[in-house]
């Protein structure tokens, strides 16, 4: 599914595995980031941008800690 849609009326959420203070893993459920990422859904352009964003947070915020 999609980054901002809800997925069967759940709506989508992001979960964080932290190991000695660090990010270690994040799982998105109920919606999958990496199609905005890839137009599988022909989604607009604006709600891919929104998808390549959250991607390229996620990198920065793991690599600055």
């Amino acid at each position: 599914m999609h980054l901002l849609f809800e997925h069967d009326g759940k709506p989508a959420q992001g979960f964080g595995l932290i190991y000695q203070g660090r990010l270690v893993c994040f799982y998105n459920f109920e919606t999958d980031l990496g199609d905005g990422w890839d137009d599988v859904h022909n989604d607009p352009k604006e709600l891919r941008t929104k998808a390549l964003q959250m991607g390229a947070n996620i990198v920065q915020f793991v690599f600055g800690q």
